[in-house]
């Protein structure tokens, strides 16, 4: 009996050992990417889907493959990182320049390592190296078991006799099958960010890229969604989430091969890039995070949302501050007097910090407007006679915290920083200068610029103990770019994105608790390479609370509520309490005269501060469901769900431009518990107003989620926020 069970024992290690040396399998609580080394030691993926139970399973797959390789097949193996110049004819991942000249390059497996990060968490390397060429690549992946997220990326390194050239340098290669498959992207401008469309994906490469270098990315998302087989629904179908890491130039390309896959390579834009790459540096790509889901796009999204404050976005697990920003209250035109007018207005407003706004710099050149100024930062003697730290002091006094505005990476060229220091704008000084909104793009490749733009936030800070909050702007895309002391211009686009990573990852590390606003100029604005230094992000300047449905309702899609900062202004013809409403689901804030309120409108605003104080923990940090989409009903519904489900606050919206009586059809819940019984009440009423949803009536979850609830959203009540209650 025990010789037996020995021998069986034996038997098993030896067959895990077998597979373990063929295969590499990356799991998550949900799912599992494999790879397999082919007789010719060619790592390829043959798998990312549902995992399965018994891992000595997944070697079966591969010979179940659709289409064989064979003498005529021209894109040959799945390769896990495709490097060109050899048999494999598919979009690379790497192309290199050796230095001897050679230009092909095939890696072959070396071995697997996998550690264990954290009780949630498992990073998985694979080496691989060329056979002829003193050249290696190591692929990196981190698998979140409970957010069924994989980050993924590469590190190049080599030792040959010169320096070599990467022509291309992708994060991540990455195949999924099917019989068709359908990309739900996004493309903005100004005001007009994250429209979203949805294509069945041909037999053709399709393209989502910049080549602007700055964040103020104006025109496609580095984030999408690939439905498989059919387009998938909130709550059903194969879908896969991605998004790259990277503030720059990005490039994502989708690749139909073979009838039955489709490869997405995704990374840095190799756009006027050549890197050189010296003996023994490592050229690290940013990360490629992607989620798989089988029970459609809401759930894949709450596993982007879940990974991002766990693991990702600053203080994701933390707080947010409620504000009164003056822009749109002051614009340019403010002193002493007015700013301490709007600090009071802060305190009796009700939210925590109040948020000067640009203007406030600039002597030789006021920043009396957007033309001059932009890099002098100096306060402005005339409008702030006591300087800027008082400000801080007189916010303080009333138990307000104090925050600022700036955008230490751009200059005006009627400025005092124009003047003195040429070399450090990005411009190309044999043509004519191209002004963004009146301003050029400071070259952070060259160090002293990162210590310019770190100098000014630091400076900051001293000159205000008190601050509390920054929004840093950034309101234009590079043209005619060329640095002054970059010795290779190749590494141009590179190396500006590494110059503001240094300066980011210094301001952190001085001040690590001090929240910060991602803002831009318009597009597509944000990112998590971003968002690990910031805590939050502008979404668009367009405020009108019914465009801002559409716009908050994509951005969902990649990011957590917590990071959306969504302020109530005078644009849009809607109620008050409908911008509030729309507001709230994310990190709330003001733009509004307060003084200018009427006593109820002051008094609704009083409570919907003290209300969202109490909900807020739900929005931040519950799960999101979209429950009724604003393009194709006359409601659009939106719920958050507190961890315990305890506890759900449901967002109502009017949607439609004619006028009818009602929006009959109950809307379904999601995310509630069964069992549970739960009490329905209307809040964030107007004062004066009624609501005709009864509070004493009881629903289970069940009853919530089959059948569902009528929010009584009309024409006439065109905004209607839920809270529900689980009764003990």
């Amino acid at each position: 009996m025990k010789k037996t069970r020995t021998h069986f024992l034996l038997c098993c290690l030896i067959s895990a050992s077998a597979f373990a040396q063929k295969n590499v399998v990356i799991t998550t609580q949900s799912n599992a990417l494999v790879f397999e080394v082919d007789a010719d030691r060619s790592l390829r993926q043959t798998y990312y889907g549902s995992k399965l139970t018994n891992i000595t399973e997944y070697p079966h797959i591969e010979a179940l493959d659709k289409i064989k390789p064979g003498s005529d097949d021209v894109y040959n193996k799945r390769e896990a990182y495709v490097s060109s110049g050899t048999i494999s004819l598919l979009e690379p991942a790497l192309s290199v320049t050796h230095s001897d000249g050679d230009k092909s390059t095939a890696l072959t497996f070396v071995k697997s390592e996998t550690k264990r990060i954290d009780p949630n968490s498992t990073q998985t390397i694979i080496f691989l190296k060329d056979d002829i060429h003193a050249f290696s690549v190591k692929l990196n992946f981190i698998a979140r078991s409970k957010e069924d997220v994989i980050e993924q990326w590469a590190e190049i390194v080599h030792q040959e006799n010169k320096d070599i050239v990467l022509n291309k340098y992708a994060s991540a290669n990455l195949t999924l099958s099917g019989n068709k498959f359908f990309l739900k992207s996004h493309h903005s401008g100004w005001g007009t960010e994250m429209r979203s469309e949805e294509q069945q994906l041909l037999h053709n490469i399709v393209t989502l890229d910049s080549k602007l270098n700055t964040r103020a990315n104006l025109l496609h998302s580095s984030s999408f969604m690939v439905s498989l087989d059919q387009p998938a629904t909130e709550k059903t179908g194969n879908v896969l989430a991605g998004t790259l890491a990277y503030p720059g130039n990005f490039r994502i390309d989708f690749e139909n091969f073979d009838e039955y896959y489709m490869r997405i390579t995704a990374g840095i834009n190799n756009f006027a890039s050549n890197y050189t790459l010296k003996k023994d540096e490592v050229f690290t790509t940013p990360k490629f995070i992607h989620t798989l889901s089988a029970s459609g796009r809401g759930q894949a999204s709450r596993n982007l949302h879940n990974w991002a404050r766990n693991y990702q976005l600053a203080q994701g697990k933390g707080e947010r501050l409620t504000l009164l920003n003056n822009w749109e209250t002051t614009y340019f035109d403010f002193d002493d007097q007015k700013l301490r007018d709007l600090i009071s207005d802060t305190k009796k407003l009700g939210v925590e910090v109040f948020l000067l706004d640009d203007g406030w710099f600039g002597n030789k050149y006021p920043r009396n407007g957007s033309t001059s100024g932009l890099g002098d930062w100096d306060y402005n003697r005339m409008k702030l006679k006591q300087g800027i730290g008082s400000l801080g002091k007189v916010a303080t006094a009333q138990g307000v915290k104090f925050g600022i505005w700036l955008e230490p990476e751009m200059v005006n060229p009627k400025s005092e920083l124009y003047e003195n220091h040429p070399d450090w704008i990005i411009r190309n000084k044999g043509r004519k200068e191209f002004y963004m909104r009146n301003q050029l793009v400071l070259d952070l490749s060259n160090p002293q610029v990162q210590e310019f733009v770190f100098n000014v936030i630091d400076k900051t800070f001293k000159e205000v103990p008190e601050l509390a909050f920054i929004k840093w702007d950034c309101n234009a895309i590079t043209n005619n770019p060329q640095s002054a002391t970059l010795k290779n211009q190749d590494h141009f686009y590179i190396e500006y994105v590494r110059g503001l990573f240094k300066v980011l990852k210094r301001v952190k590390e001085k001040y690590p608790t001090v929240p910060m606003m991602l803002c831009a100029g318009g597009g597509s604005r944000v990112d998590y390479g971003a968002l690990e230094y910031f805590t939050e992000f502008w979404p668009s300047d367009n405020t009108n609370p019914f465009d801002r449905i559409f716009i908050q309702w994509e951005y969902s899609y990649y990011f957590p509520s917590i990071s959306v900062d969504n302020h109530i202004t005078d644009m849009g013809q809607q109620s008050l309490k409908f911008k509030t409403d729309v507001a709230m689901m994310g990190k709330l804030g003001y733009d509004l005269r307060v003084n200018e309120l009427s006593a109820n409108e002051l008094a609704f605003s009083q409570q919907s501060t003290k209300l969202y104080s109490k909900i807020k923990d739900m929005i931040w940090h519950g799960d999101q469901y979209r429950l009724q989409n604003p393009y194709d009903n006359n409601v659009a519904a939106v719920a958050y769900v507190d961890t315990n489900q305890s506890k759900a606050i449901v967002f109502n919206y009017w949607m439609s431009p004619q006028l009818q009586a009602n929006a009959s059809i109950p809307i379904k819940m999601e995310g509630l518990d069964p069992q549970k019984k739960y009490n329905i009440e209307e809040v964030n009423l107007f004062p004066g107003s009624k609501s005709p949803i009864a509070s004493d009536r009881q629903y289970s979850g069940e009853f919530l989620m089959k059948v569902g609830y009528n929010p009584e959203v009309s024409a006439r009540r065109t905004s209607v926020i839920l809270l529900l209650t689980a009764v003990n």
